[in-house]
C-alpha cells in the first residue's frame, strides 16, 4: 500500500523499530529496494533529492512507487528529502508524494518555524506528511557542504517549541551524524538524543545513517529514531559494482546485464538495514507507557 510517514512512523512506534529511508539515485534502484522490503516484512520509505525527481520526473517517480507498492504488496512512502525550494515542495506533493521534508536547518529559528508551518499546512491539507529539521547536520549531500560542531546540535528547548508551533509529523534531530560519510564511523551524541526524546512525543529522524556504527542502532531506536535515513552506502556499492561491471563487459552487451547486479548490490544492503532496523532483540515500547 502507498502510505504516508505519519502511517509509516506510528507502526514503528508500536513496535519499537525504524523504518529506513533509502535515498534513489535513478529509476532502476527502486523495485529491488522496495523487493528487499517485501522480503523482510517491512514499510520502506523511498526518498529522492528534487534533484532526482526531475531528472527522472516527479509524476513519473509517482507512478512506479504507487505501482510496485500494489504489485509487492509493500507499505511504501515516496519522501523529498532536504527540500527548501517551496515551488519544488509544491511541485512533489502536487505530483503525489507522500511525505516531504522541507529543510530550514539554515534559517533563523523563528523564520525556519515560519516557514516549516507554512508547507504543513499545504501539505495536510492534501494528506501528505511533513518532516521538519533543526540543528544542522553535516557533511556533504547533492555537492553541498555543511561544517558541524557543537553549537550546530539540536536543542531539546528548540526542539519543544519547535514541533509545537509547526506541527510537523516527524523531526530530523543533529546529535553528530554526517551526510556524505562512508570511509569511517561518527560518535553519535545518545544522551542528547535521549534528552530530546523525553521531551518530544513525535518521531526522530536520523540524517547522514551511512556513517552510524551498526551497533548503535538499539540505542537509537529506543530513543525514539523512527526514520533511518541510508543514501550514500547504496550510492557507492551501486556505483562500484557498475564500474566492476561496465568495466568487464563488451560494449555490445544489453545494459540489463551491467546494471541488474548493481541493482541487487542495493538490495543487499537494504535487507541488511531493515533487518537491524526492525530491533528484534528489543522489546517494543521501550521508554513509553501505553499513554504517553
Amino acid at each position: 500500500m502507498y502510505k504516508t510517514l505519519k502511517e509509516v512512523t506510528q507502526t514503528a512506534e508500536e513496535l519499537n523499530m525504524t523504518i529506513g529511508a533509502f535515498n534513489a539515485h535513478n529509476l532502476e534502484m527502486m523495485p529491488e529496494m522496495i523487493r528487499a522490503a517485501k522480503e523482510m516484512g517491512s514499510p520502506i520509505i523511498i526518498q529522492t533529492s528534487i534533484d532526482t525527481a526531475k531528472y527522472i520526473g516527479y509524476p513519473v517517480v509517482v507512478a512506479v512507487a504507487r505501482a510496485l507498492a500494489d504489485n509487492e504488496m509493500v507499505d511504501v512512502v515516496l519522501h523529498l528529502d532536504h527540500a527548501k525550494d517551496f515551488d519544488e515542495i509544491k511541485a512533489a506533493i502536487d505530483a503525489g508524494y507522500s511525505s516531504v521534508m522541507f529543510d530550514g536547518s539554515a534559517l533563523p529559528f523563528k523564520e525556519n518555524i515560519a516557514k516549516t508551518k507554512a508547507v504543513v499546512s499545504y501539505a495536510h491539507n492534501r494528506g501528505v506528511s511533513v518532516e521538519g529539521e533543526i540543528g544542522t547536520i553535516g557533511g556533504t549531500e547533492e555537492g553541498i557542504s555543511v561544517p558541524l560542531d557543537e553549537e550546530m546540535y539540536t536543542q531539546p528547548g528548540d526542539a519543544v517549541q519547535f514541533v509545537k508551533e509547526t506541527g510537523v509529523d516527524a523531526l530530523a534531530v543533529a546529535i553528530g551524524t554526517n551526510h556524505g560519510q562512508f570511509k569511517s564511523k561518527t560518535d553519535v551524541k545518545i544522551p542528547l538524543l535521549r534528552s530530546i526524546h523525553e521531551k518530544v512525543a513525535i518521531p526522530l529522524v536520523v540524517h547522514g545513517g551511512t556513517g552510524v556504527k551498526e551497533e548503535d542502532y538499539p540505542e537509537l531506536i529506543n530513543n525514539g529514531i523512527r526514520k533511518f535515513n541510508v543514501g550514500t552506502e547504496l550510492l557507492v556499492g551501486w556505483t562500484q559494482e557498475a564500474i566492476d561491471c561496465f568495466g568487464a563487459t563488451e560494449v555490445n552487451k544489453s545494459l540489463r546485464h551491467n546494471i541488474i547486479p548493481a541493482n541487487m548490490k542495493v538490495k543487499e544492503t537494504v535487507k541488511h538495514k531493515i533487518g537491524l532496523f526492525m530491533n528484534l532483540a528489543e522489546p517494543m515500547n521501550v521508554g513509553r507507557t501505553p499513554d504517553e
